[in-house]
């Protein structure tokens, strides 16, 4: 039977009283956790958002998962083969890998739940990450209509074979990512969309949810059938939408959060004095751009997107507006712990007035001028940094002709509107979801991410040739070209490359710092003798 757990009302909420059937009462250790963003769904494969991974990860555990430092390490799967020629994985499951509910995890529910993904019914978004699966993406497409097809069979409860269409490198990295977790299939099948309620889902990680209040919290608490449950520190975690950054710091300032995956970079100054031990700046893998909408008349003109790029001053963005340690963005794939040489903009090393020359001419020739300027909206989720960037981004387009007006709405509605492909241009955000270029340029092929719908056959065609290479350096260079295809055509705005940013309570032991900007809960532990409040 399942009880309700009350809260201490004193200085981080730390503290909680679980009470038995006995009427006993133990100490929890509880963690509060800022968490960007509300979530838009807990099912994994619909998730879309690093808000929502960090919640789901907690949740879930796929065939590999993450180690503290965000390495790939074993998950589900104690260990596992590759074939000579790199197409075929075989997978051996736990003997302790159980559900919540404690029915066993087995080969058939990563069959299903595989499936289920790549279904055309499901239509989930981000379903193309697994297209290195033999026939997933014909069967994502509707072209084959039999699921069976998928290249992936349960061998016995405990053996998982994977079959690709091609060596895929990256593969066992994109396995840690949500789309290829199980989901409880006897669930689902009994309780449909509902099967995410607090009460009603099953994981297989180290955590189960209790309640999702929208717009207030996601409460989970520890998964003791979990096979590695006693090693888990910490009990319950309570997540919270933090897209109010300042609002953010003003709580963590006060004990009411344990630490926040983000903070007001308007503030480094004020945090670099007072919270020296908190703060973490990091590299991160991922890419701050403004994607621009080829749809639209005024902006499908290449001399206009170019213009708009030479324009931007992304080191004036980095070191004036934003002063974290951003990194200026000339390409589009930021730097990858592997051998790729991202392609970039030829106007790097121009002097900032020559490009400012250079882009009202191409204004000029494209018809615009002080007297009939261009006129377009830039929208971005809220966020106190977003706002500034847009606002510094307005001001540099106004010396070359341009009107910017400012539209800002909530994260869930802002890329809503991104994917039906609303806007002009806009603010987005893209983080690896495994270290590799492909990744990145996938963005500009045929998938819900390509927000701007840019479309290019001859840049399709090298992604495609480059899931055949196998020698690094070929597929690299290949890689490259298509890249550079994208920069030449000025398709979008890089605009400069991720830093983690966040506050971690000095009590919050064990956070590794990792370019991934992953923290699983179950790494952390918490001293409670250095708990503020």
């Amino acid at each position: 039977m399942r009880y309700w757990r009350s809260i201490l009302a004193h200085g981080a909420l730390a503290t909680a009283l679980t009470v038995g059937a006995a009427g006993a009462a133990s100490a929890q250790t509880v963690l509060h956790r800022g968490n960007s963003g509300e979530p838009a769904t807990l099912d994994p494969h619909f998730a879309s958002g690093t808000w929502e991974n960090d919640i789901i990860g907690d949740m879930f555990l796929g065939l590999l998962t993450e180690a503290a430092d965000g390495e790939a390490i074993p998950g589900a799967a104690e260990s596992w083969e590759i074939s000579d020629d790199g197409t075929v994985y075989t997978f051996d499951l736990r003997e302790d890998g159980v559900w919540s509910d404690g029915e066993p995890v087995t080969a058939g529910d990563f069959v299903y739940s595989l499936r289920r993904i790549l279904t055309p019914e499901t239509a989930a978004e981000y379903a193309f990450l697994l297209y290195p699966i033999a026939n997933a993406e014909a069967i994502n497409s509707g072209e084959i209509e039999d699921v069976s097809q998928l290249g992936v069979r349960a061998i016995d409860d405990a053996t998982l074979e994977i079959t690709l269409e091609e060596p895929t490198p990256y593969f066992l990295e994109q396995l840690t990512h949500y789309t290829s977790f199980p989901v409880p299939q006897h669930v689902i099948e009994e309780h449909g969309d509902e099967w995410t309620d607090g009460g009603t889902m099953v994981t297989n990680g180290a955590y189960t949810l209790v309640e999702w209040l929208p717009q207030t919290h996601v409460h989970v608490e520890k998964n003791d059938n979990f096979y590695d449950a006693e090693n888990v520190s910490i009990d319950e975690v309570y997540y919270y939408p933090t897209e109010d950054r300042s609002a953010a710091l003003r709580r963590f300032r006060a004990g009411e959060l344990d630490l926040n995956t983000d903070f007001p970079s308007e503030q480094i100054d004020f945090i670099e004095e007072n919270l020296a031990d908190s703060y973490r700046i990091n590299p991160y893998l991922g890419i701050y751009y403004y994607p621009i909408n080829a749809n639209d008349p005024a902006l499908s003109d290449v001399r206009v997107r170019e213009a708009l790029n030479l324009a931007l001053n992304r080191e004036a963005i980095t070191d004036q507006v934003l002063g974290t340690g951003e990194v200026p963005a000339y390409s589009f794939v930021p730097p990858l712990p592997n051998a790729y040489e991202a392609a970039e903009f030829d106007f790097k090393d121009t002097s900032y007035d020559e490009r400012l020359e250079e882009a009202r001419a191409l204004m000029e020739e494209a018809g615009y001028g002080p007297d009939n300027p261009l006129a377009f909206t830039l929208r971005y989720n809220t966020s106190e940094n977003h706002r500034r960037v847009a606002v510094a981004a307005a001001a540099m387009w106004k010396e070359i002709y341009v009107e910017a007006d400012l539209f800002n709405t909530d994260v869930a509605v802002h890329y809503d509107d991104l994917q039906e492909n609303d806007f002009q241009v806009a603010r987005a955000g893209w983080i690896a979801d495994f270290p590799d270029a492909i990744n990145f340029l996938e963005l500009f092929s045929d998938n819900n991410y390509n927000y701007g719908r840019w479309m290019n056959e001859d840049f399709n065609a090298l992604l495609a040739e480059s899931a055949t290479i196998q020698d690094e350096a070929e597929r690299f260079a290949t890689l490259q070209q298509a890249e550079a295809m994208v920069l030449e055509d000025y398709a979008t705005i890089p605009i400069y490359y991720y830093v983690s940013k966040a506050l971690v309570g000095p009590h919050v032991e064990n956070w590794v710092d990792n370019p991934k900007f992953i923290n699983r809960t179950r790494w952390l532990s918490i001293d409670e003798s250095e708990r503020p409040g």
